[in-house]
């Protein structure tokens, strides 16, 4: 799963709440959290990333460019 980890931080910040609350909401330890952006969100399970998007909340279409991001690094 290729994702697009700027946009993800930015739809947190725009949606007004934080990497915590997002982490708390998903179930997992905000270290984990943060470790699974830094890597790029690799690691995300598809569970997660489910709970993510109910959790900023995000639209399809956002989630769709956050967790299936076709750009080439």
């Amino acid at each position: 799963m290729n994702t697009n980890m700027q946009l993800l931080k930015g739809k947190i910040v725009e949606r007004q709440t934080t990497q915590e609350a997002v982490a708390d909401a998903v179930g997992i330890d905000r270290s984990t959290f943060y470790r699974k952006l830094k890597t790029n969100g690799m690691s995300f399970s598809i569970a997660e990333a489910h709970k993510i998007v109910a959790a900023i909340p995000l639209t399809m279409e956002e989630a769709m460019a956050i967790f299936f991001d076709n750009t080439v690094a």
